[in-house]
């Protein structure tokens, strides 16, 4: 079966990277990230256990909300903790704080219980993500390398969260909703044992100049153009598993049609990123930063949900979310190309952090945006919203093209080797 084989090996269409150089941190790293987002059930599945709970619709969308917040808090938190307390110490934190919350989540049954439990879970579900991002930055010195492998963390995420859906709607009707929880925490307990087997701790900070700093972060330009483009992009990405059940049942289409589409997505992914992954890590070895790709991904990514506006099947809802995911591809690698690049090497998580914090942002305006489109004008005020948003990230990349040319970034070259670039973890 096809959930069996995404389970024993990657797929193998995928080319193996030339870079069996790789340290193994990093190898170890994408297998956690694929652990936790293919077994990540706590947030795609947290609706139904409110369900079960009975709580009314105005309840859940608080609970959801307070997920969403501690999303957001999380990203900015656990990238600057990263830099603070060490790339392995922040991860092991938060895997063994989410191997904690998530069976907590799964037991407790009153509104504020779950909503404290739901927004600690937040802080932690996704905490990895500018943990790893640095971590990557630290270890390969490369642009191109460093490209690679993020091609080959988003080809992660994607297939595992295909999982997710898939294994999930399995198991629930088995085990149900509230074991989820519990093998959601089993993964964190896994992938906090990968960080303590492969990643080093950090060395003590050797003065306060190596500290990072949210003040210089945040009056940076560069970093305030990126975000807001990636925002306006990512809108339209989260719109693919939040956005477009919306669209779906407005159209009669149940939950199981929705399923046909993320089969599509992932099947997409699988497809496209063996052709799209090595391109993009050569483009990375230019001096210029990738800001172009950035633009091109936000309007791909605005024609393919936009698209959906004016879907009624399933096929074409399925079509819509395929044309969305080269644009999905492109996305995730040109702003790690960015992020790198402008991020001081003292403040990486921080920065990775804070770019990470607009997809939390995102998961909340996406739905919001297609309910207020859908109440007052339909699907197709619905696909028109999305593609503006895909219209106005590609328009935020001419001031941050501008401004990054003016200081012209060349990309990174490898240092000496008697001068290797120690792990920060």
């Amino acid at each position: 079966m096809p959930t069996t084989a995404i389970l024993t090996e990657p797929p193998a269409p995928f080319p193996a990277p030339a870079s069996t150089r790789w340290p193994p941190v990093i190898w170890a790293l994408l297998a956690g990230t694929f652990l936790v987002r293919g077994l990540g059930f706590a947030y795609p599945f947290l609706s139904y256990r409110l369900t079960e709970l009975g709580f009314s619709t105005a309840v859940v969308g608080r609970i959801l909300a307070a997920f969403g917040c501690g999303w957001l808090v999380g990203q900015l938190l656990c990238g600057w903790l990263s830099d603070r307390l060490g790339r392995r110490a922040t991860l092991l934190g938060t895997m063994v704080t989410a191997a904690f919350t998530l069976p907590v989540l799964a037991a407790v049954q009153s509104a504020a219980a779950v909503l404290a439990a739901a927004f600690i879970a937040g802080v932690v579900y996704d905490a990895h993500r500018p943990i790893v991002s640095a971590v990557i930055a630290d270890t390969l010195p490369s642009e191109s390398g460093r490209a690679l492998v993020n091609g080959w963390r988003h080809f992660a995420v994607n297939v595992g969260a295909a999982l997710t859906g898939a294994l999930g709607g399995l198991l629930a009707g088995r085990v149900g909703i509230s074991m989820l929880f519990w093998i959601n925490a089993a993964a964190c307990v896994g992938f906090a044992l990968i960080a303590l087997r492969f990643m080093k701790p950090k060395l003590a900070s050797s003065s306060a100049a190596d500290r990072p700093s949210y003040r210089a972060a945040l009056a940076d330009s560069r970093l305030w153009l990126l975000s807001l483009a990636s925002l306006a992009a990512l809108t339209c990405a989260a719109g693919m598993f939040t956005a477009l059940p919306m669209l779906m049942t407005e159209d009669g289409l149940n939950a199981a049609a929705y399923g046909w589409t993320q089969v599509i997505s992932a099947a997409a992914v699988v497809a496209l990123s063996p052709v799209l992954t090595p391109w993009l890590s050569r483009r990375a070895l230019r001096d210029t930063p990738m800001v172009g790709q950035l633009a091109t991904s936000s309007l791909v990514l605005g024609a393919g949900m936009g698209a959906a506006g004016l879907a009624s099947s399933t096929l074409g809802y399925s079509l819509a979310a395929a044309i969305a995911v080269p644009g999905e591809i492109i996305l995730f690698i040109a702003a790690s190309d960015l992020v790198n690049r402008i991020s001081p090497q003292q403040a990486r998580g921080l920065y990775a952090g804070i770019w990470g914090s607009t997809l939390a942002i995102a998961v909340i305006a996406a739905p919001m945006l297609a309910a207020w489109s859908l109440d007052n004008g339909g699907d197709l005020l619905a696909g028109a919203t999305t593609f503006t948003a895909g219209l106005l990230g590609a328009a935020l990349c001419v001031p941050l093209r501008a401004l990054l040319a003016d200081q012209f970034l060349p990309a990174q070259v490898p240092l000496p080797a008697q001068s290797p670039v120690p792990i920060q973890t």
